[in-house]
């Protein structure tokens, strides 16, 4: 880190101001949507939100209709490209099964029995549901789950209101054990995008990342120009996945035991002299120690435990050593895998501080951000409540973002005080948290449950009031304020109108802040007064971020070769390879491999992954990324499938060791796998027959982890530690 803010701090100071935000020459026509000649075509810029990435983009009207969208050249996160799922969304805007008008529960919870109602009639019952809790309980009692850019001005409404609880999957049930893992080690969390700098790196490491099906897009085209430069590319997944395919080594390791290699890795590089010794003695606290704790870690002892072969460990180890500091070991997302995730992620850490690539062209660069005036809000009352999920730090100590399933555990006990209310925002619950009975026992709880959303969610068809939200490319959001190589600054802005009765997010929060009695939340008339005056309270152009869709910010330094001095922000102020506060407070200073458990006999761990035209489970019933792929399948190896007596494209159930049965889904032969291990993608199996395209479709890898480990360190709960068996369908 330099002697500028940390992105850290900068997120400190800006998270209460609602906010985040152009220049460069135009390379496309300028237009409204829908104000063209018959025939012609307008197009506007914007930003994407088919996954959290948030690529710049250009949509392009025809004849007053969304035609198509594309990358925006300008945009540091798509360079003019965009994913398959980001061209979809398209389909979006068109898609038959979205959310149409506000829906008010007539029959019993679950059962799905609606009335239509208007909006008015729709957020005065949210505001009359809340502050009935409010008067009973506190608006602490309230808790808001969110995911999505969109949340901004709910969170903002609700915090001004007194709710003090808010969380997003996207922490423990996704990136958090990084984050927490890599802060532990070197003072700082990495963040969105990770900033990896593949573009210049000569040896990539990819263990349990799946570029090219993950389709993170800036990462993913700068592995496609890595291919093509021919770095040497090592892949660590139990299934020979689309990476693997481009990699000079593949490493087929046994489900659960990644730690027991990193400790290896490092163990090797220690033992032959291959580390950055400066960099160490430089940066480095409590060597001896972590060496000291490394005895045992072999080869030998790895293979034994992951089913490599020891050989093959200790060439991959040579060969990305061999590239320092201009390797990566790719510290990858989604990494709430078997419970104790934030360890693993630190041994990831632990292995990059060895090659010395933490501020390294090539290696690990410190993002760099931008910075944008408040618009000036009032501040948010004080509760002298604890937080709900995690009250006083002592339930997971080292968590420093909310905990989604520590709030559910709140609302089933009632402790430290009682969740009465959930209002969630753009996530799907039923599909994001383990064992869905858990979520639904939290339901069965709960005074009222409001869901904003674009498409009829299973959450959805839980709740007491449904607020459909205009999609993306129909509203304006607040500015985004992205980090990478260079800071930037990006302006969403509504390309067509809603096609029905959807109303966008600001919009909505405007409206609730009235009827909840903090109109002074939300005091602009309109979303362009607001974006505008902070636009123009920072000495930037409005018309030119409106016709351009991004500014960049100045570039500064973000590695050692650009001139940036190293500092971090540990309680040692180096790079703690042994952790003084984590023994502190009982947990293990270097991380230490436990084995996983082993399956029942006739069962097989499951594994799961992203698809590159599906996001979570957010994108089944749109028209053009569900033709391409309508349902998910099981991959099984050949030799397991041939025991078992299944065939290619058969369909089976899975079973798992608790009982629980999947939908059917279609069988996968294949040599890609280990004959051990099984594997499907995410997000399918939709049981909320609203969803008409994708009800029934695939099976739901959600409904099968019921069995999970919460990481005592941050609270992260596990997803690859379900085993299933085969039930053979007709």
């Amino acid at each position: 880190m330099s002697s500028r803010f940390t992105r850290r701090r900068f997120l400190q100071i800006t998270s209460g101001t609602l906010g985040a935000a152009a220049a460069g020459t135009a390379v496309w026509s300028l237009g409204a949507a829908g104000a063209a000649a018959p025939g012609e075509v307008t197009t506007l810029p914007t930003f994407c939100e088919m996954c959290f990435w948030r690529c710049g983009g250009i949509a392009h009207v025809r004849d007053g209709k969304l035609w198509k969208f594309e990358g925006n050249p300008l945009d540091p996160q798509s360079r003019g490209r965009l994913c398959p799922r980001g061209t979809g969304a398209v389909g979006a805007h068109y898609d038959p099964d979205r959310l149409r008008q506000p829906l008010m529960r007539v029959g019993e919870r679950g059962k799905e029995q609606w009335k239509a109602v208007g909006w008015d009639e729709a957020i005065a019952a949210v505001a009359a549901g809340l502050t009935k809790i409010k008067a009973e309980h506190g608006a602490e009692s309230v808790a808001l789950f969110n995911h999505g850019f969109g949340q901004r001005f709910f969170q903002h409404v609700l915090k001004s209101w007194g709710v003090i609880n808010y969380a997003g999957p996207s922490y423990a049930q996704c990136r958090g054990p990084r984050d927490v893992g890599f802060a532990l080690t070197f003072g700082s969390g990495l963040g969105s995008p990770e900033p990896t700098d593949i573009e210049n790196t000569d040896c990539l490491v990819l263990i349990g990342s799946h570029l090219g099906e993950n389709m993170h897009n800036t990462q993913v085209q700068e592995f496609a120009r890595a291919v093509e430069r021919r770095i040497p590319i090592i892949v660590v997944d139990p299934r020979h996945s689309v990476a693997a395919s481009k990699a000079k080594y593949w490493l087929p390791i046994r489900p659960g035991t990644d730690l027991a290699l990193l400790l290896a890795w490092c163990k090797l590089l220690v033992d032959e002299d291959r580390y950055d010794r400066g960099f160490v003695q430089r940066h480095g606290h409590g060597f001896d120690k972590f060496v000291k704790a490394l005895e045992g870690a072999t080869p030998e002892w790895a293979a034994a435990e992951t089913g490599l072969d020891a050989e093959l460990i200790r060439t991959a180890a040579r060969e990305f050593a061999a590239h320092r500091p201009r390797t990566i070991i790719h510290p990858g997302r989604r990494v709430n895998w078997n419970g104790d995730d934030t360890q693993r992620s630190r041994a990831v850490a632990l292995l990059s501080a060895l090659l010395g690539n933490w501020g390294r062209r090539g290696g690990l660069y410190v993002s760099a951000g931008m910075k944008v005036k408040p618009y000036g809000l009032p501040p948010y009352p004080k509760s002298d409540k604890p937080l709900a999920d995690n009250p006083g730090h002592e339930r997971y100590p080292f968590a420093d973002e909310a905990v989604t399933t520590g709030l559910r555990e709140t609302t089933l006990t009632g402790q430290p005080y009682p969740i009465k209310g959930w209002f969630v925002y753009s996530t799907n619950l039923m599909q994001a948290l383990p064992n869905p009975a858990e979520t639904l026992a939290a339901i069965d709880k709960l005074d009222l449950l409001v869901v904003v959303d674009t498409v009829p969610s299973e959450i959805a068809g839980y709740a007491d009031i449904v607020l459909p939200e205009a999609m993306f490319l129909e509203r304006h959001d607040e500015l985004l304020t992205g980090w990478g190589r260079r800071g930037w600054l990006a302006l969403r802005q509504p390309v067509v109108a809603p096609p029905h009765d959807q109303k966008p997010g600001w919009w909505i929060a405007k409206q609730l802040s009235a009827k909840l009695g903090v109109p002074e939340s939300m005091p602009f008339d309109d979303i362009e007064q607001y974006l505008k005056k902070r636009i123009d309270d920072s000495g930037l152009s409005w018309d030119e971020l409106k016709r351009d869709g991004v500014k960049l910010a100045a570039p500064e330094p973000i590695t050692v070769e650009d001139g940036l001095s190293l500092t971090f922000d540990t309680p040692s102020g180096k790079v703690e390879f042994f952790s003084d506060q984590l023994a502190a407070k009982g947990f293990d200073p270097v991380p230490k491999y436990t084995p996983p458990d082993k399956p029942p006999a006739g069962f097989f761990p499951l594994v799961t992954g992203r698809a590159p035209v599906h996001t979570f489970s957010r994108t089944q019933t749109n028209p053009l990324l569900h033709d391409l792929m309508p349902d998910n399948e099981l991959w099984v190896h050949a030799s397991t499938a041939e025991q078992a007596g299944l065939k290619n494209r058969q369909f089976v159930k899975l079973k798992n060791q608790d009982g629980v049965l999947s939908n059917p889904l279609r069988v996968k032969v294949t040599q890609r796998i280990r004959p051990d291990t099984l594997y499907m993608v995410y997000g399918f199996g939709h049981a909320n027959k609203a969803l008409k395209r994708a009800y029934g479709k695939g099976a739901s890898a959600a409904q099968l982890n019921t069995k999970y480990r919460t990481d005592p360190l941050m609270g992260a709960t596990s997803i690859h530690g379900n085993f299933v068996t085969f039930v053979k369908e007709a």
